[in-house]
């Protein structure tokens, strides 16, 4: 059994910037990675996926952007290759394709237990993400066996699936990005459209996330907001990273020949059964359009950079009477593709601080009960950029912050380090 004073499970963005923070403050540490570096993204990605921010936007600590095309949009190769970079860069002590089957209490600290040895840790940081695994409704049970279902984790591109109607449940970013592709194919497709976060792509000549990271909507932190569950259960904005920088919204694919329908709410006899709460949901995401760009005009009034109100995109448009029902094999649908989100697979985690959804209990990535164990990579975790790259470097600092201390290591000044 080998002794570390840190394990990291996870060698992605987030687990990188903690051992970049860590390897400042002279603490030494091993990240464990079931892969390569960034092995979520080269490997249960979609082939055409970019990154939703610009380039400029693309930072961790020790390194950013430094192409020619700051206000483009990372295809997800070039994020992996840059995320090798950065490893490399850092000399982040990665031990690759090694899996961790068990992370359980220890005496003290904690056991790590791998394919490939065991480690004894006085802190474990758990970096393996919340996209492990797709979260798919247990009503995906009750489809014809003719149907085809596909997850974001299984899609790679139009061709790979079969020839018929596709039926995209899911209206986030994701949903709309794929269903947009497959319009784009020559495909027929129906959305099943539940809530939703609306955004354009550029506003008044800049890129929405300028505006966002001006106001200081992306710095919010976790223990500002009333509602932090519902905060943190936000569905990512629609939002699309092209060279042209166009919106992807529902409008854009009923343009291009979409059909929307409302939240698949149920199966029967090879039926999908529809929510009647399409128009509500599209209504409450064009409300909260509105108030986010009044926002941003006050806010550009008081900095001196505008006065009254910028351009205001049309109400979704949604039809007259939705369909309430699709019987999908009479209709030719051949697949049901499940944009319906993601959710942490936490199966090798022993110790008794996750909660019967299988979410690990914390406060800010701080694990309740358990010293020693940290969380990161999670939507809003400590701020609302918390799921973005760039996001990863605040929570890194201040989780390794608490680290050091639990550790009774004192933290070196910044700068101190020739990495930092």
């Amino acid at each position: 059994m080998t002794h570390v004073p840190v394990v990291i499970v996870g060698a992605g963005h987030s687990g990188l910037a903690v051992s970049h923070v860590l390897t400042r403050h002279d603490i030494d540490h091993v990240l464990l990675e079931r892969g390569g570096v960034a092995n979520t993204w080269k490997t249960e990605r979609w082939d055409s996926l970019r990154l939703l921010t610009p380039n400029w936007q693309t930072r961790l600590p020790g390194l950013a952007y430094d192409g020619d095309d700051p206000d483009g949009f990372m295809p997800v190769a070039e994020l992996a290759r840059f995320l090798e970079r950065y490893a490399e860069r850092c000399g982040a002590p990665v031990q690759t394709h090694t899996e961790v089957t068990s992370v359980a209490p220890g005496d003290p600290g904690y056991v790590v237990q791998t394919t490939e040895g065991t480690w004894e840790a006085d802190a474990v940081v758990l970096a393996s993400g919340a996209f492990n695994r797709p979260n798919v409704p247990a009503l995906a049970g009750d489809l014809p066996a003719a149907i085809d279902q596909v997850t974001t984790f299984d899609y790679k591109r139009p061709d790979l699936l079969r020839p018929g109607r596709v039926l995209v449940v899911g209206a986030s970013a994701t949903g709309i990005q794929i269903a947009d592709e497959l319009l784009r194919s020559g495909r027929e497709v129906t959305v099943a459209v539940g809530e939703h976060v609306r955004m354009p792509r550029v506003y008044c000549g800049r890129d929405i996330m300028w505006w966002l990271e001006r106001i200081g909507r992306l710095d919010e932190r976790y223990d500002e907001v009333d509602d932090l569950v519902r905060a943190r259960r936000v569905p990512s904005p629609q939002l699309v990273g092209t060279p042209d920088r166009a919106d992807l919204d529902l409008n854009a694919l009923t343009a291009r020949g979409a059909e929307l329908v409302g939240r698949l709410a149920a199966v029967r006899d090879g039926r999908a059964l529809f929510s009647g709460s399409l128009r509500n949901v599209c209504n409450l995401a064009d409300l909260k359009l509105v108030r986010l760009l009044d926002t941003i005009d006050a806010w550009a009034a008081q900095e001196g950079l505008g006065e009254g109100e910028g351009p205001r995109p049309d109400p979704t448009a949604v039809p007259e009477a939705p369909r309430l029902t699709i019987d999908l094999v009479e209709e030719g649908y051949e697949t049901v593709l499940w944009a319906t989100g993601y959710r942490a697979d936490l199966s090798w985690l022993h110790v008794p601080c996750v909660d019967r959804k299988g979410e690990v209990r914390h406060d800010g990535g701080i694990v309740r009960d358990a010293p020693g164990l940290y969380r990161i990579g999670l939507n809003f975790l400590r701020r609302r950029k918390s799921s973005f790259i760039h996001g990863a470097e605040d929570d890194a600092n201040d989780i390794v912050a608490h680290l050091l201390a639990h550790l009774g290591r004192p933290a070196r000044r910044a700068g101190a380090h020739a990495g930092g």
